[in-house]
């Protein structure tokens, strides 16, 4: 009986051929048919991710509908995602708790200053994130690179050990809390699996993929891609309107046009850390500057304390015979209407025959050193060698 043809690279019996040729082929379609089989392997991967809808990343549904919903792409089961939510449901009646016990001890007082288990949270914290990770070893960085080439974009990358242990549980909740803002909108019916949905957002030299769903304004939740200002985050329709944006300038050489502190972070020195900021981005700029008028009543107060003392340090130090309005506003940045304004209501700047006199009082001067002895280590200054930034051409 003429002998059937065999395969190149094998003989009948399942051994391979001797011939070299063979041998090259074989090798040729191994290598051919391990890229298929990881090609293979992230397909099936992408259709058991799209195909299976069991557990919710809350842990308190037992079907999700979208991929940010999905315990599969976050590298999760579903049991995992509920005893995540068992564990946040315990910390947040833990803080209800607590929170109740310090409204009950400072019911009576106007100015809520943290309480001592708030300082020793903060403490704890703060040493909770001295042990983030400096770095990942070359096994977790072949481990994570595997991960990736694996599953692709069908799965979330690995997180672990890329910083403190704190800061990616805060994480994970607030992924958690996305996916339960958007279980309930499409509770309402207000979003479908799949719709208005942005792909990308460009943010400064940056491109990022979106991960979830947020509910912009219609008009801006059909475009593919949005334009975000890195510096104020403002969204924008095109790259010419977010241009437009970015080369603006005030004529009037307004540094600042709103500083907000929420009350609860009221006088901890946030408002004047920011106004100190603004001014120090003008000396940069070799700009004198001023905030935008009209003022609220707490921004007047605000700033006026802070030329108040900017005046009195610099009177502190001068060392000549001669004080120049002019010369202090190019030192401090300051406006030279803002300078007068201050000397005037610190009844510093008197009028003497034919020319304004600026007094040196001393007593404020002691004054205001005395208070700045008095205040805690971290009061919050501006360090100037810390700016690394350079003023936009044409500003």
């Amino acid at each position: 009986m003429p002998r059937r043809k065999r395969n190149a690279g094998s003989s009948s019996d399942g051994t391979e051929d001797s011939d070299f040729s063979t041998d090259l082929e074989h090798t040729d379609s191994s290598e051919s048919d391990g890229t298929s089989r990881r090609s293979a392997r992230v397909t099936r991967s992408s259709a058991r991710l799209s195909q299976s809808s069991q557990g919710h990343l809350t842990g308190k549904h037992e079907r999700h509908f979208s991929i940010s919903g999905c315990p599969l792409y976050h590298n999760l089961s579903a049991d995992e995602c509920k005893v995540r939510a068992q564990s946040r449901d315990k910390q947040i009646e833990e803080r209800m708790l607590s929170h109740r016990q310090d409204d009950n001890n400072r019911h009576a007082t106007r100015h809520q200053a943290p309480t001592e288990r708030q300082l020793r949270y903060k403490e704890k914290v703060a040493e909770l994130r001295k042990k983030r990770n400096s770095g990942l070893s070359k096994e977790q960085k072949e481990k994570y690179m595997e991960h990736r080439q694996t599953y692709g974009n069908t799965r979330e990358p690995l997180l672990e050990n890329l910083t403190s242990e704190y800061d990616l549980d805060l994480f994970r909740r607030a992924q958690a809390r996305a996916s339960e803002d958007l279980e309930k909108l499409r509770l309402q019916g207000q979003i479908t699996e799949g719709s208005n949905m942005i792909k990308t957002i460009a943010f400064g030299r940056y491109e990022l993929d979106t991960w979830y769903h947020s509910p912009y304004p219609e008009e801006y939740a059909r475009l593919g891609r949005l334009y975000m200002c890195e510096f104020c985050l403002k969204y924008m329709k095109s790259q010419t309107i977010l241009r437009r944006h970015m080369e603006k300038n005030s004529f009037l050489n307004y540094n600042v046009s709103c500083i907000l502190t929420m009350p609860q972070y009221m006088r901890q020195g946030y408002g004047k850390m920011l106004i100190d900021f603004s001014y120090l981005l003008s000396k940069v700029e070799e700009k004198v500057g001023s905030p935008e008028r009209p003022l609220s009543d707490l921004g007047l107060i605000s700033y006026r304390s802070y030329w108040k003392e900017v005046l009195l340090r610099y009177l502190h130090n001068f060392q000549g015979k001669e004080i120049s309005i002019k010369e202090i506003s190019q030192e401090t940045a300051v406006n030279p209407v803002d300078i007068v304004s201050t000397l005037q209501a610190l009844q510093m700047l008197k009028y003497w025959k034919g020319k304004h006199l600026v007094l040196k009082r001393q007593d404020l001067i002691d004054e205001w050193i005395a208070k700045e002895a008095k205040r805690s280590n971290s009061n919050k200054t501006m360090d100037p060698s810390c700016l690394k930034w350079t003023p936009p051409k044409g500003t």
